[in-house]
């Protein structure tokens, strides 16, 4: 099942799909470190650097580290991001703020932040996953949009069915 986006408002980008795994287990994906290193980010990048405190206002800090040889110039690149969460409910919604950010969590004030909510709709069996994020202004949007994110959330997501796949 492929993933669906619309950008709203100019700023707002939405993006949706429908994992075939029941709604606790995929929660669970985005809570636990041990489950988000083996599926976080695209194909050819590991996160080898993953501190969550799951509850609101904790801190989620990780790297994403490209490991494929074959992505040239991104290989042995490192990317760092802080997440701040806002509000949990489980197992329904997640919300934070994700900020780029370095090895000690100093935020970079060049790229944009993000306002995210993810959302996790109980089909019975199955999950629907609604990912919002808000960005200041529509150029802040066209950054990320620009530095290939549709594509990377693309694969990220695949990543995470593979992974529900052999969990259930």
């Amino acid at each position: 099942m492929s993933m669906v986006s619309r950008v709203e408002n100019d700023r707002v980008l939405i993006l949706e799909r429908i994992f075939d795994a029941p709604r606790d287990l995929l929660f669970n994906m985005f809570k636990e470190p041990e489950h988000l290193k083996n599926w976080w980010g695209p194909k050819g990048w590991d996160v080898p650097v993953c501190h969550i405190d799951f509850r609101p206002e904790g801190i989620w800090h990780y790297c994403m580290k490209c490991v494929d040889q074959s992505q040239g110039e991104f290989f042995g690149m490192e990317s760092w991001v802080k997440v701040v969460y806002k509000e949990i409910i489980e197992p329904e919604k997640i919300c934070y703020t994700d900020y780029f950010s370095d090895a000690e969590g100093n935020l970079n004030d060049e790229l944009p932040s993000t306002e995210v909510t993810l959302e996790f709709v109980d089909l019975g069996g199955k999950t629907k996953l609604i990912n919002r994020a808000e960005y200041v202004s529509a150029e802040s949007l066209q950054t990320v949009l620009d530095m290939g994110m549709l594509e990377g959330i693309g694969e990220t997501w695949d990543r995470l069915a593979e992974l529900v796949q052999t969990k259930k």
